[in-house]
């Protein structure tokens, strides 16, 4: 991959039905754990004091990396609206306070056979898993040491945590810039990008 340089009760819902998650600084709570195959609509509500941001996984290995949908950016005493389909399997629902880290994780099932329906841009633009790099005034952490499949498709998520604007790189083997990602003071913002050139990124 390239180098860088500075996301209740268990009764059965189906198809289409909007499902309750109260989102807290300490903790993620899903109104139904167990669901029919198909699009399913999340309604997220942040009653915390940090902005959170809230992923559906799914089962990569023996890990639950593997992200289906996310809805990101949800303010103190606001609502979003999330919409995954699923395919039978397992997954965990995270609520992530202060849009960082592994998440608060709920774990969910889906009954049945894949649904016959289309993929939904939701499932579309989803990624094998992410990558966040925290800037502050004097350091960079979470850029080091880091290794990709070819074909991953990953989101990089930059958290600027200095005083000033922030850029992130991603250098491909060649030493070409494939993607910047640019976050204003105190921000965060993301890219996803599929890594297709295997090699090592050159250091900087």
């Amino acid at each position: 991959m390239g180098a860088l340089t500075a996301c209740g009760d268990d009764s059965t819902a189906g198809k289409g039905d909007a499902v309750a998650i109260t989102a807290t600084d300490s903790a993620c709570q899903v109104a139904r754990t167990s669901f029919d195959p198909g699009a399913v609509t999340f309604t997220v509500s942040n009653k915390g004091q940090q902005t959170t941001e809230v992923y559906v996984y799914g089962q990569q290995g023996d890990s639950f990396t593997k992200v289906v949908a996310e809805v990101e950016n949800i303010g103190p005493g606001l609502s979003r609206d999330l919409t995954a389909t699923l395919a039978g399997g397992r997954y965990e629902i995270a609520c992530k306070p202060g849009q960082t880290g592994d998440g608060i994780r709920t774990p969910i099932t889906v009954s049945g056979a894949a649904a016959s329906t289309p993929a939904s841009s939701a499932a579309d633009a989803a990624y094998d898993r992410e990558i966040e790099v925290e800037v502050t005034a004097t350091a960079v952490q979470g850029a080091d040491g880091l290794s990709a499949k070819t074909g991953e498709k990953i989101e990089f998520k930059l958290e600027n945590k200095a005083d000033a604007k922030r850029a992130l790189e991603i250098i491909d083997p060649s030493g070409k810039v494939i993607a910047e990602i640019e976050a204003d003071a105190g921000g965060a913002a993301a890219t996803i990008l599929p890594l297709n050139t295997a090699g090592a990124g050159p250091s900087r």
